[in-house]
């Protein structure tokens, strides 16, 4: 995995923008998850958060945001963009995501967090394989987690766990 070893002032800016999507979604009755697409000079073009509460499993923020730059940014412009995402893409965004042609991805929390959270708070494993991206998507350059965030995203995903064993 192209890992790098420490997030950027910037990079840590848009991840903590994606947390608060990530809240928002929660308070909705979402899944917490929250990304933003940003353009190669660091401007934000769209920002979304998971709306699956509705009963559509795929309407996660990152394969939203591919849809969307598939629709609106130019083609040779999409490598040179970078997705920031509150937990790290799962297959189905990877793949959209390279599909797509897209650049960067730099996440806050990664697969394997959010897999150890929910086998800790004993939930079942989800109906999709919990692989990184470059197991998807090999060329794709990423980052993180933000191990600065992980005490936020972990409590976010207990009360959406908590939410829905409740229900």
């Amino acid at each position: 995995m192209d890992e790098l070893p420490e997030l950027t002032s910037q990079d840590l800016t848009h991840l903590r923008r994606c947390v608060d999507l990530a809240r928002e979604a929660l308070a909705d009755g979402d899944e917490p998850f929250g990304s933003v697409l940003v353009d190669p000079q660091g401007a934000v073009l769209r920002e979304d958060r998971n709306r699956t509460a509705g009963g559509d499993q795929t309407r996660h923020p990152e394969l939203e945001l591919a849809r969307w730059a598939a629709a609106h940014v130019a083609p040779e412009v999409r490598p040179a963009c970078t997705v920031y995402t509150s937990g790290e893409h799962c297959p189905m965004c990877a793949a959209g995501h390279a599909w797509v042609g897209l650049g960067r991805i730099v996440y806050a929390g990664s697969t394997a967090q959010l897999t150890e959270w929910r086998h800790g708070w004993g939930l079942p494993a989800g109906p999709v394989a919990p692989l990184p991206i470059n197991d998807v998507a090999p060329g794709l350059p990423v980052a993180g987690p933000a191990l600065e965030l992980a005490d936020e995203l972990r409590e976010l995903h207990r009360q959406c766990a908590e939410r829905d064993v409740a229900s």
